[in-house]
């Protein structure tokens, strides 16, 4: 399976459609900077609005309907078979949304810039600033189910049968520590702590393969086992299951996440106490 990551040599190469999706937790989408600078051509992508649907009762960022995310894209200059590159600041966290998202929807050739705008900048390579002219629409129509999903259903027997289930939260909100968005603190029952910070090196580039093969081994990771992933609401798990893929494994990702877990009060509901 070719590597979900491409590097700034071969996006000066391959001319693909650029997506800026610098997003934070704290601040949400981050267009300020874009213009401050960007990849030259690339398209500020808007994960709040563009990459996630209203929130509400499926979480705080569930899966956007194929018709928005269809004219998102074509809006961008996707095409159906336009090879895309994502990035964010630098350590993928959102990027990885829109690779996600891309691949659920059926999009062939899609990847994350390892490093991000900090790896480009880094090498020296040409901004732009300000927001360039509109591209010609794209032809990508989005059609669901190109990517593995896990609802809240389905949790309880996936754990019991022996899956992994992998929370990407930062520790102390996996223990239920602290819960700076959310209303109810702690973890799905089952699920094991792995926070999606770790898949990085300093500088904010993915770790190598067998760095990744052996954290996720650690972890329980078995290419004979059943892997899914959650975050706070679908958007840092993306950032897992693109490493758990670099390093040979697959996994599901659960959309709705602990955003959308907790708003029945009838599942349960773990923390460190």
């Amino acid at each position: 399976m070719p590597s979900p990551l491409t590097d700034v040599t071969a996006v000066r190469a391959a001319r693909p459609v650029l997506l800026d999706v610098r997003w934070a937790l704290a601040t949400g989408p981050d267009r300020a900077s874009y213009r401050a600078g960007h990849i030259p051509g690339a398209r500020f992508c808007d994960l709040d609005a563009e990459l996630a649907g209203p929130p509400g009762a499926g979480g705080r960022h569930p899966l956007p309907s194929a018709e928005r995310f269809t004219a998102a894209m074509r809006g961008h200059g996707v095409g159906a078979a336009t090879p895309v590159v994502c990035y964010d600041a630098g350590p993928g966290l959102s990027a990885a949304r829109a690779w996600w998202l891309l691949r659920y929807f059926g999009h062939p050739d899609v990847r994350v810039l390892n490093g991000g705008y900090a790896a480009w900048t880094a090498a020296g390579l040409p901004v732009e600033t300000g927001e360039p002219a509109a591209p010609d629409p794209g032809d990508f129509t989005a059609v669901p189910g190109g990517a593995a999903t896990l609802d809240a259903d389905d949790v309880p027997g996936f754990v019991a049968s022996g899956g992994l289930l992998l929370d990407a939260r930062d520790t102390e909100r996996y223990l239920g520590r602290t819960e700076p968005v959310d209303p109810v603190a702690g973890h799905i029952p089952g699920a094991v702590s792995a926070p999606a910070g770790e898949n990085v090196a300093d500088g904010g580039r993915f770790r190598d393969a067998a760095a990744l093969r052996a954290r996720f081994a650690g972890l329980g990771a078995a290419p004979d086992r059943q892997v899914a992933v959650y975050c706070g609401s679908g958007v840092t798990a993306a950032h897992e299951v693109l490493a758990l893929e670099e390093a040979g494994l697959s996994a599901a990702l659960y959309p709705g996440s602990w955003s959308h877990w907790i708003t029945d009060p009838a599942r349960p509901v773990a923390t460190d106490a």
